[in-house]
């Protein structure tokens, strides 16, 4: 009697083991389907489960970026997830349009609903091997616990126990696959359900995605004898440099130094490039649409890129701007510590921002008509974890910056590169990894690579850390 309830605890042990971890690890397990649906690249495969009762599936663009899509609820722990990206804009494309009519869309549907289908399956064998392991391990061992036990007891019996505890565990086996599959297929055909009911709804990418999103117009006059293009914010423009005295209006707005980035690839290549970089410039508001610095409306650096006759190459340096990186950086000096949850959802919020907006800037350059290859600049540190110096003081009466929170911020700027990065090998452009030498160190014959923060633009570029950064372009141009 006693056996038979320590049996069935086991049974009970490994269809929860199953139901609660088996389960969710099969669909961490599995992989992506990959698929292409009007043209566009897709892999779909599934959420990560939750404990609440429905949820929506859910679709990732390009880098880190999750979208959910309420369109598609789903009950049940098995939610769908689409992975799109990079988007491409051929004759394919147009299949996802109100003008193709109902038929294109329910191909799409049907497309769509067949690869998680596929995915379902592979994800079905790996649980089956997950559940059968488990009974092994659960059965094995009070196989072993029993026969050790009647061995010393009972020596004649064992062959029975033998014969008999594998009698049991066929009945585990039956008991926890049973259990575990009614609940997977009833998952399965919840999310199919609840997917193939959304998709019905969709009538264009832009039902899963967003809506389009229009790329700036050229403007201005058509420019000649540029091989490359520079856009980006104050970094590449190198604000605190020496401006030309024969600079425009726009050039001063945009503090565009004589050594900028610009003229230092151009330098260093060979192939002069024209500099469209400002201060101030995020992807919104500088590179894809107009930029306001006091009385002047700039137009779109992008805009002005596509005037530029006979581009092979463009480099972008963007992101601190989208970030508010300054708004992080005065908090952490001004506060005992920033290392907070507020300031943490913080950044996730503006990061998942900018990625989407960095998703739209990369789609523009892919689709320009000279096919330049496109370089873009990593993020570099301001201070190393153990830097401690006036620069890390910060100003009089601020509490400065801690080991901890230099920590956070060389990590922030971590994560920020992953979404660079991430963004540029989907669409097999280049990505320059900048060195430079931080604030605060020792040991360098020339010094940091930074403005120091008594300096007119701190955390830029000295006129030595700009041909640091033109040599990473450089060398990324040159092995792409």
């Amino acid at each position: 009697m006693i056996g038979g309830v320590a049996r069935s605890l086991s049974t009970v042990l490994v269809v929860l083991w199953c139901l609660l971890v088996g389960l969710p690890l099969a669909v961490t397990l599995t992989p992506d389907v990959e698929l292409t649906v009007a043209g566009q690249h897709l892999s779909i495969g599934a959420r990560q489960p939750s404990l609440s009762l429905s949820g929506p599936a859910q679709v990732v663009q390009i880098g880190n970026t999750a979208l959910d899509v309420p369109a598609l609820r789903v009950y049940g722990p098995l939610r769908p997830r689409l992975s799109i990206g990079p988007v491409d804009r051929d004759a394919a494309a147009s299949a996802l349009s109100p003008e193709t009519g109902a038929k294109t869309r329910s191909a799409a549907a049907t497309t769509i609903g067949i690869g998680f289908v596929r995915w379902y399956a592979s994800a079905t064998v790996i649980l089956i091997g997950l559940t059968a392991a488990a009974i092994g391990v659960a059965g094995c061992a009070a196989m072993v616990r029993t026969v050790r036990r009647l061995s010393r007891t009972e020596p004649g019996a064992v062959a029975h126990v033998w014969r008999h505890t594998a009698g049991r565990l066929r009945g585990m086996a039956t008991a926890a696959l049973t259990v575990t599959l009614t609940a997977w297929a009833a998952a399965g055909v919840l999310a199919y359900d609840g997917a193939a009911h959304g998709l019905r709804q969709v009538k264009s990418l832009s039902d899963l995605v967003g809506t389009h999103r229009f790329s700036p117009s050229p403007v201005g006059p058509k420019v000649h004898g540029y091989a490359g293009v520079v856009i980006g914010d104050s970094r590449a423009a190198r604000f605190g440099g020496p401006t030309a005295p024969d600079a425009s209006a726009d050039d001063r707005a945009c503090a565009r130094s004589t050594d900028s980035l610009a003229a230092e690839v151009g330098q260093l290549t060979g192939a002069p490039a024209v500099n469209l970089a400002c201060t101030g410039a995020s992807i919104a508001a500088g590179l894809l649409g107009a930029q306001t610095l006091g009385d002047r409306v700039l137009p779109p650096q992008v805009g002005l890129l596509k005037q530029v006759e006979g581009v092979r190459y463009v480099v972008v340096v963007i992101g601190p701007n989208d970030l508010y990186w300054t708004d992080f950086l005065r908090y952490c000096y001004g506060v005992d510590s920033c290392e907070d949850n507020l300031t943490q959802g913080e950044f996730g919020y503006r990061l998942a921002a900018f990625d989407r907006d960095y998703g739209d800037l990369l789609r523009d350059l892919a689709d320009l008509p000279t096919r330049p290859r496109v370089v873009v600049s990593a993020s570099y540190d301001v201070f190393a974890p153990d830097a401690d110096c006036p620069d890390t003081r910060g100003p009089a009466g601020a509490s400065g910056l801690s080991s901890d929170e230099l920590r956070m911020l060389i990590d922030m700027n971590r994560r920020f590169n992953e979404v660079l990065r991430a963004g540029a090998d989907k669409y097999g452009f280049a990505v320059a990894e900048p060195r430079l030498t931080p604030l605060c160190a020792t040991g360098s014959p020339l010094g940091p690579d930074l403005q120091h923060l008594s300096d007119p633009a701190p955390f830029h570029p000295t006129a030595v850390g700009i041909v640091r950064m033109a040599s990473a372009v450089a060398q990324a141009l040159a092995a792409n």
